[in-house]
């Protein structure tokens, strides 16, 4: 039997443990952080815990106010099904999620593997319906199901399945990502000298690209004005690219290759960041840093990098309309 609003709403008032379920990709892991602000605006004693891909926990981990984060390894399950150690891990996360009686359960994934492992859980299920949801099959798993429409950023309509599913009104202000950048340093490895601006250069698909033509060109406007390029890397495509780049430029740095904790920790002392359509692009702007996203085979309106409340972040171009070197450099200098 579902628990009466009453009863939720009473728990308010003491102590409501909360499963949040959103487990891939990096930046839609990003999008659903305000949720976390917006629960604790409600019920500030909630305790919330999160289920993500294990690739990704760094994120759920940069707020001071997730209680547990539980990884799941989907991507590398699939690829040893029949491996005795995946059955094993798959129980072991059953018993660790089954040992807490949550008071909500909120899938803002809205697929069916994440509504499947939502069901690991004790508590209710929420998520979206099925007119609200990319695979509808996953609203079955749902306990109870919520309508929002899809012609809205990533970012509300999470906002919006959290509020209603905990019966609060949906929130109308600039999102709260909660990270504490205080603790965020520079790596060990990592010596750079401000001021820098972060070229987050690599993506998952080659025609999110922005020329590389363009990036040496914006660097050289940069290097004029005093300013490092500094260049990330996550793969040897990503990395002979950067260093391409950096041998045309004499203020340019290619970092060694950084989880995403430790990347946050440049980030955050970056001057701003540009980046094509990537979820570090999304890292940037809820790590408060002024954020240039730049689009040429998506349309940004509705996963588009969204300002949280501390910083701007600008959107550029859009699907098959790649933005020039010169709009990039004058929303660089509208923004810093």
């Amino acid at each position: 039997m579902l628990r009466p609003l009453a009863e939720l709403y009473a728990k308010i008032a003491t102590t409501m443990r909360i499963l949040l379920v959103k487990t891939s990709s990096l930046g839609d892991v990003i999008h659903n952080l305000p949720v976390i602000n917006d629960i604790l605006q409600h019920a500030p004693n909630a305790q919330i815990d999160w289920l993500v891909e294990e690739s990704f926990a760094d994120i759920p981990r940069l707020h001071p106010r997730v209680n547990e984060v539980f990884t799941v390894a989907v991507r590398r399950w699939r690829k040893q099904l029949f491996k005795c150690t995946t059955w094993q891990q798959i129980r072991t996360l059953k018993r660790t999620l089954s040992a807490h009686e949550y008071d909500a359960i909120i899938d803002t994934q809205g697929l069916i593997k994440s509504a499947l492992m939502a069901k690991l859980a004790n508590g209710v299920r929420h998520g979206y319906d099925a007119d609200s949801i990319r695979e509808p099959w996953a609203s079955r798993c749902y306990q109870q199901v919520h309508h929002i429409s899809y012609q809205q950023h990533a970012v509300i309509r999470n906002r919006t399945l959290a509020a209603n599913s905990l019966g609060y009104a949906v929130p109308t202000s600039a999102p709260d990502y909660g990270i504490q950048t205080t603790s965020l340093l520079l790596p060990a490895e990592v010596n750079l000298t401000a001021p820098f601006v972060i070229g987050l250069h690599g993506t998952s698909r080659d025609s999110k690209l922005w020329d590389e033509a363009n990036w040496i060109a914006l660097g050289r406007l940069l290097q004029a004005q005093g300013v490092r390029l500094v260049l990330p890397w996550s793969n040897p495509t990503e990395q002979q690219r950067a260093h391409r780049i950096q041998a045309q430029l004499s203020l340019a740095t290619v970092l060694p290759k950084l989880s995403i904790y430790q990347l946050a920790g440049v980030i955050t002392h970056a001057q701003a960041a540009i980046g094509v359509d990537t979820g570090l692009s999304h890292l940037a702007a809820a790590l408060n840093i002024p954020t240039i996203a730049i689009y040429t085979d998506t349309n940004p309106t509705l996963t588009g990098v969204m300002a949280g409340a501390y910083r701007p972040a600008i959107n550029l171009g859009n699907i098959h309309q790649p933005p020039t070197v010169d709009a990039v450099l004058s929303a660089y200098q509208t923004i810093t």
